[in-house]
């Protein structure tokens, strides 16, 4: 069985403690023999949730990982500690499982990911939505082929969460760049995960209206062409005066030669193409049973994780693939602050060399 410490244990923290790690630790995957949080108030978490002794929590994560052997540690803090406590673990000699995104920086992510490289680490960041049940659903439908080729894609992500705390944690609502970072990171990894290619172009426009209590831009439209030709648009919105399409109820919409697919708060409909002009509503098409199983989103992830370390196929969302999906996010606000269109992948291999020179 494997042993890890969190870091982390309150907000995300707190689902970590409640509901991803249990299932797996009641299977013997895992077992957690310590935790971190510099807020001690919230270290009742995984005391509460996971049955850890309080001599096991701690606000101290040098301490913490010195006097409890481990193989990992799941990294659940706000971005712009993520390469601390990377630096931490792989002094201590440990594999890593980190929420999204790598870092709050495209440099910095590059760096994570290549001292994860030289220390002969597993890696991994958990990009949970991209493996919901709606979204695995959506991805097999149009990897199945009876649609045709796919054209372009569609998605909306719009909440009602404008005054500061509405989006929990505070650090959401004073950081920069909120919609990017911490939400389009999903959204944007989706969408190249639907299309099937990396992407090659993004242009993006962000911004805060007077009415959102954000220290950054919380709207956001990104527009994105992939290598193999297929093409994207994002709608992004924390400040809306409805949520139509909140997290976890995200709306897709996938253009195909042979049908219509569209995704809407956890319902998938097919409209075939039956030729001539005909006009239909949401609503009207075929409704697609969706796909079972035990472990969705970060649950899955954990799986996947520890199977990745007991010698099976690598994640996904390991931290080299990872950074496509983090490159998406700086393309998108490089290109709002510049108002350019973005070459990612030049993007990307620019940003590497200039931080490993």
């Amino acid at each position: 069985m494997y042993k890890g410490i969190l870091i982390g244990t309150g907000g995300q923290g707190k689902a970590w403690c409640e509901r991803f790690l249990p299932p797996n630790i009641q299977e013997g995957l895992l077992e957690i023999v310590a935790a971190v949080d510099v807020n001690p108030a919230v270290l009742e978490n995984p005391q509460t949730y996971l049955g850890l002794a309080a001599d096991k929590c701690y606000t101290d994560l040098h301490k913490a990982l010195a006097e409890n052997p481990a193989d990992f540690c799941v990294i659940v803090t706000p971005p712009a500690f993520h390469e601390a406590a990377v630096d931490a673990a792989l002094e201590h000699g440990l594999h890593i499982l980190s929420e999204k995104p790598i870092a709050d920086t495209l440099e910095a992510s590059i760096r994570i990911a290549d001292k994860v490289q030289k220390a002969g680490k597993k890696m991994g960041v958990t990009m949970s939505h991209r493996f919901d049940q709606d979204k695995t659903t959506l991805l097999q439908e149009l990897r199945s082929g009876r649609n045709g080729a796919l054209d372009y894609l569609v998605c909306r992500f719009t909440c009602n969460m404008r005054n500061f705390g509405d989006w929990g944690a505070a650090f959401r609502h004073t950081m920069k760049d909120a919609l990017m970072i911490e939400g389009a990171v999903h959204h944007l990894d989706m969408l190249a995960t639907f299309a099937g290619a990396r992407c090659e172009t993004l242009y993006a426009q962000t911004w805060n209206p007077s009415w959102g209590d954000y220290g950054g831009d919380s709207q956001g439209h990104v527009m994105l062409t992939f290598e193999n030709g297929v093409k994207a648009f994002y709608e992004g919105a924390k400040t809306n005066a409805i949520g139509l399409n909140g997290w976890a109820q995200e709306y897709v919409r996938a253009e195909c030669e042979k049908a219509t697919l569209i995704m809407d708060c956890r319902e998938i409909e097919r409209f075939p193409y039956e030729g001539g002009r005909i006009y239909k509503r949401e609503g009207q098409g075929e409704k697609l049973p969706m796909l079972s199983g035990n472990k969705w989103m970060n649950t899955l992830l954990v799986e996947q994780f520890i199977r990745w370390l007991e010698g099976g196929e690598p994640m996904e969302t390991d931290i080299e693939s990872n950074l496509q999906s983090v490159a998406l996010i700086f393309a998108a606000i490089e290109s709002s602050q510049t108002g350019r269109v973005i070459k990612v992948q030049e993007f990307l291999a620019e940003a590497r060399a200039g931080v490993l020179a």
